[in-house]
């Protein structure tokens, strides 16, 4: 069998309903470095790995043939992994400075790790996680 899907991801992204307020809050909220032109229509974040776009949500649901219907769950969260429960605990803080709101506060999790989720400013979730059976590199 021919394989053509390699095991990454290029570009996880994000449909919002105020792309410059959701550029402020990844840029300077939570630190992203992005190389976002303003008269683009769209953000990119280079993350290690992997890309984070921020793109106005009615136009997203448009290019993928879509329908712009919300729900409050889509079914996906987005995790960021760190190295102690202390760094877990200054993520979600620093994330909740610049507006996110916390869906659930970070806490020792039953396979044996430390986790908590904030919502972005659209309601995407995130989950902070201190995973000692995860390696960060």
């Amino acid at each position: 069998m021919l394989k053509l899907m390699k095991p990454y991801i290029s570009i996880i992204t994000l449909g919002v309903t105020d792309l410059q307020k959701s550029i402020r809050f990844y840029r300077d909220g939570l630190g992203l470095p992005t190389n976002h032109q303003p008269d683009e229509g769209i953000a990119f974040f280079q993350l290690q790995g992997t890309w984070l776009a921020l793109y106005p949500f009615e136009a997203l649901a448009e290019d993928a043939l879509l329908p712009a219907e919300r729900s409050r769950f889509g079914g996906i969260t987005l995790a960021h992994n760190v190295a102690s429960k202390a760094e877990a605990d200054a993520v979600i803080a620093q994330a909740l400075a610049a507006g996110a709101t916390l869906l659930k506060p970070a806490t020792d999790t039953f396979w044996g790790g430390y986790s908590g989720y904030f919502a972005d400013l659209d309601g995407h979730p995130w989950e902070v996680a201190w995973n000692p059976f995860f390696p960060l590199e």
